[in-house]
């Protein structure tokens, strides 16, 4: 096992205590993380306060040159990254691998953005111009889904726009961020970037902190509201991306085979531990019977096992709590429609579960109100587009959605309507870090990615001139 520290002011220090790392694949401990208590949570606060005057008043291209280090040394270690990730997280080492190049890109796209002042007005009686300027000490905390992608999704525009950040990583998946610190500690000045660990423990504390001036923040929609709570005693920046229950319309001029490999892959990916994965779909009476044919297929022939082994295409669930949860979800979804593949929990160590389709669901059923979080996907039919409409957008979530056709245009007209922050049209899954995403209704608050993503960690500024 290694020996994982906390970063705390540029040094490596014990946890107060210790907790066990889980690996799913075998419900075993595989390693310790170090957590801290509230001094050592102080203690990251004023090392990120205390470094910040120092950072922000570098220029953006020296800080992007240090974060353009950072990517490249993630990219170089990604072998050591990515077994660290499969052992802690459980999806396939392949998968894996490419959660790290992806994260180390993203950094790297972060490092080529820079905030611009703009010109409002210059008319020889008055110059109003808009800057930006850093907030100050950025909370960055991360689920366990994706870790390490979700990190650079903040670490990058963070450091690159003059903040320093304390990171808090999910408790079961801690060991990823502390490598990461190990990278962080070879390039940045001290207190820059601080990475903690807790075991569940610390998230109010954190959030609450006086001296955090923003709070950035990925997980479920309930502790987003908890996140919310807590930064409005001092009206502390917030940018939350939350939970999702994201709807595939499938319309009758689909290819019902090829759309439903497709839609298979947007809904159990990283075994569908995604929170803008597929959670329902919704297919044409006309192409239904033949979609579902494939889909179940395809869940038959997925290979579901440990992901270190070569051919694994889906790993475990990530932790007990959530695999308690689907399979009392899939206990209960056996009475609301026809499991024509999967519908259980595999037989075996750790926390497989059987990549599930059911059928003939009613929309009032848990698993298409709810987020399921897992292999499981509902497939509801239609008849009419204003019916499926009316259906998929009743919702209190409303974080991303797909709209699958033959005739594109009508696909993309039908995707206006759709009442979701992304909608993808003959694609799912499909981010790009230059391009603004967000959430809408109870999925989330302000954007990640793209030149709107990096102002979230800014205050701008009016200078207003008398010429």
């Amino acid at each position: 096992m290694d020996d994982f520290k906390l970063y705390i002011g540029g040094k490596f220090v014990e946890g107060a205590r210790s907790i066990d790392v889980i690996n799913p694949a075998t419900g075993q401990a595989f390693a310790r993380c170090p957590v801290a208590d509230e001094a050592q949570l102080d203690e990251a606060v004023a090392a990120a306060r205390s470094a910040f005057p120092a950072w922000s008043a570098l220029s953006q291209d020296d800080r992007a040159a240090m974060l353009m280090r950072i990517a490249d040394a993630m990219q170089e270690q990604a072998g050591e990254f990515s077994r660290l990730l499969t052992n802690e997280q459980g999806k396939p080492l392949e998968q894996a691998g490419m959660e790290i190049m992806g994260a180390a890109f993203t950094l790297k796209a972060f490092a080529g953005m820079r905030t611009q002042p703009r010109i409002l007005k210059d008319d020889g009686k008055a110059r109003i111009s808009e800057i930006r300027r850093p907030l100050g000490v950025v909370a960055a905390i991360c689920p366990w889904n994706f870790p390490v992608m979700m990190l650079a999704n903040k670490i990058g525009p963070a450091l690159v726009t003059g903040n320093t950040v304390v990171l808090k990583p999910a408790p079961t998946t801690p060991l990823t961020a502390l490598k990461f610190a190990e990278v962080c500690a070879g390039v940045l000045p001290a207190g820059v970037v601080n990475v903690i660990c807790d075991d569940n423990d610390l998230g109010a504390a954190l959030t609450a902190h006086p001296d955090v001036d923003k709070i950035a923040f990925t997980g479920s929609t309930a502790t987003g509201r908890k996140v919310m709570e807590a930064a409005a005693a001092s009206i502390k920046r917030v940018t939350l991306e939350l939970g999702g229950n994201d709807a595939a319309i499938v319309l009758d001029d689909a290819d019902p085979v090829a759309t439903a490999r497709k839609v298979f892959q947007g809904a159990m990916a990283n075994a569908g531990q995604v929170c803008i994965a597929i959670k329902r779909a919704y297919v044409a009476d006309a192409i239904y019977d033949a979609f579902c044919d494939e889909l179940a297929r395809l869940a038959n022939a997925a290979v579901v096992d440990d992901g270190t082994k070569q051919g694994t295409q889906m790993g475990p669930v990530q932790n007990k709590a959530q695999f308690e949860k689907l399979k009392r979800l899939l206990d209960e979804s056996r009475d609301e429609g026809t499991v024509i593949a999967g519908g259980a929990a595999i037989e075996r160590e750790g926390y497989f579960i059987q990549p599930t389709v059911i059928r003939d669901v009613g929309d009032d059923a848990r698993i298409v109100q709810e987020e399921q979080f897992g292999p499981v996907l509902p497939v509801l039919r239609y008849a009419d587009i204003e019916d499926v409409l009316a259906r998929s957008n009743d919702t209190r979530f409303g974080l991303g959605g797909s709209v699958w056709g033959g005739d594109v245009e009508r696909a993309a007209s039908i995707a206006e309507r759709v009442e979701s922050g992304t909608v993808w049209v003959n694609q799912h899954l499909a981010l790009n870090p230059k391009v603004p995403f967000r959430g809408a209704k109870e999925s989330g608050l302000g954007t990640e990615l793209g030149e709107e993503g990096l102002n979230e960690y800014t205050q701008a500024k009016i200078i207003n001139v008398a010429l």
